[in-house]
């Protein structure tokens, strides 16, 4: 197969995708519903558990290998990050915290407030264990430091000036923490479903192409890999939250496998523009594939290797490899666009040129109700 990929590329234009449709409105206002994994994975840190509570002894040089340099910097150097920074000072969306080092739980939505301090802010903890305490005189203040019980990272401060029933207020860096809303979608594979989660661009071009694809059972689109819990698709658009648009790919291995996947993916955006797909630009629109184990990731690494070993493009790959951490479902009215948007003409002029060229290329695989 994949021999026969990489003539097919020599043969046909690559398909470029252009703007996502940003002129298109929303007609209506549809709740959104959250989709994240319910066991966060972080396949590069392998002390990272969400149900391990035995207590951790790791050394600085190495949680400097495992951790994002922000991240380490606040949770082994105990560095302070910016206040109302993304949106989890004053989410309310029900859910549970975890420490973004080690996985350990650590609050539950329903222990937080919105406070004023611009900080995600709790007046309890999870169980007495979940979060320990030590006396700060930094800064020539008395302050008492908020530290994860299971790895010993800085996560915030402890204050006397929270509500009522504690009067506490635990005030945490959001870099800190980690969040999966409730009513979560489970993460465990059954059978021979597997998931796959990549970015290429507009979500609605990419989402369209794999819902024809024999062996894949389901697409949803929404993004993956920012900093920010629950981003709706009017803050994805200003490049500030760090997400990508993306498609969550669930799909039988019995009937198509990650080889597959990915030379659709290679064939239905430019993989060589960074941060870019046609008129789309900015870290939102980037070519990437989250990782959840090591066979998806080795299977990336290899075929991009490929690709630019027999120089199918003009330019070197561009497109980031990247370990999945969660995905967030985008709303109602992105899902389906193009099966729901016919006769628009972003559909007729974009979308539908691209789904024509992709079964000419796959004409073999289309599911039967496209043959």
């Amino acid at each position: 197969m994949k021999k026969s990929f990489v003539n097919y590329l020599l043969l046909f234009p690559m398909f470029m995708l252009n703007a996502c449709g940003q002129n298109n409105k929303k007609e209506t206002k549809t709740s959104k519903t959250t989709v994240m994994e319910n066991v966060i994975s972080k396949p590069e840190n392998p002390y990272y558990s969400n149900t391990d509570t035995k207590k951790l002894n790791v050394s600085d040089a190495e949680w400097k290998k495992v951790l994002t340099p922000d991240l380490y910097a606040v949770a082994r150097h105990a560095d302070t990050e910016r206040a109302f920074t993304g949106t989890m000072w004053n989410s309310e969306t029900k859910g549970t915290y975890y420490c973004a080092a080690c996985g350990l739980k650590l609050f539950k939505s329903n222990q937080k407030f919105t406070s004023s301090c611009g900080w995600p802010s709790f007046f309890e903890q999870e169980n007495k264990e979940s979060v320990v305490f030590k006396v700060d005189n930094s800064f020539e203040m008395q302050r008492t430091e908020a530290l994860c019980g299971r790895c010993n990272s800085h996560l915030g401060h402890l204050f006397d000036d929270g509500p009522e029933p504690t009067r506490k207020r635990y005030c945490m860096n959001a870099i800190s923490l980690d969040f999966v809303p409730d009513g979560v979608v489970s993460s465990e594979n059954k059978g021979n479903t597997e998931t796959i989660t990549i970015g290429g661009g507009c979500y609605w071009c990419v989402e369209a192409v794999y819902e024809q694809l024999d062996g894949v059972q389901k697409v949803v689109s929404g993004f993956s890999g920012g900093t920010v819990a629950n981003p709706s698709y009017e803050e994805v658009c200003t490049g500030r939250t760090g997400a990508a648009e993306v498609v969550q790919i669930t799909y039988d291995k019995t009937k198509t496998n990650l080889d597959e996947i990915f030379h659709v993916f290679f064939t239905v955006h430019d993989p060589t523009t960074l941060n870019r797909q046609g008129a789309d630009v900015g870290t939102q629109y980037r070519s990437v594939i989250f990782y959840k184990n090591e066979e998806q990731k080795k299977a990336a690494e290899s075929i991009i290797s490929e690709l630019n070993s027999k120089n199918v493009y003009p330019s070197k790959i561009v497109t980031s490899v990247e370990p999945f951490k969660a995905f967030y479902k985008a709303e109602d009215y992105h899902q389906n666009y193009y099966q729901n948007n016919q006769n628009q003409q972003y559909c007729q002029m974009v979308i539908q040129p691209k789904l024509e060229k992709f079964e000419k290329l796959f004409k073999d695989r289309l599911k039967k109700k496209h043959q």
